[in-house]
């Protein structure tokens, strides 16, 4: 069974930066494209950021275009995210997910808390 596992999130004050990291375990797979996506209290999942295995092609929501940037190890299923100028509407609990052939976000991690202080 794949395992996402992330990492690096944290307490920071608005304009820091932190590092997020994502790393699969478990059965071999390639996944077509890996995400971040983040969860607030009484809010509905949201997408952040993703990146197609094959290629690279990036993509961001708007409220975190040049300020976050995905990028990827292939060979080791690993995902990072890093996120520069951290405002306080960025607190979440941020997820990392791989998609299927079908694009299909099909493998979740557990999340990792960030919290940006004002």
């Amino acid at each position: 069974q794949v395992q996402l596992v992330e990492s690096g999130g944290g307490l920071v004050q608005a304009g820091d930066s932190l590092r997020l990291s994502c790393t699969a375990s478990g059965r071999t797979f390639i996944p077509t494209a890996m995400g971040w996506f983040r969860q607030s209290p009484g809010e509905e999942r949201e997408f952040v950021a993703s990146i197609r295995w094959a290629g690279g092609s990036t993509y961001y929501t708007d409220s975190v275009k040049d300020r976050f940037s995905i990028s990827r190890a292939n060979a080791r299923n690993a995902v990072y995210l890093q996120m520069n100028g951290l405002k306080p509407e960025d607190t979440a609990i941020y997820y990392c997910s791989a998609a299927g052939p079908d694009g299909q976000y099909r493998y979740w991690g557990q999340g990792t808390q960030v919290t940006v202080s004002s």
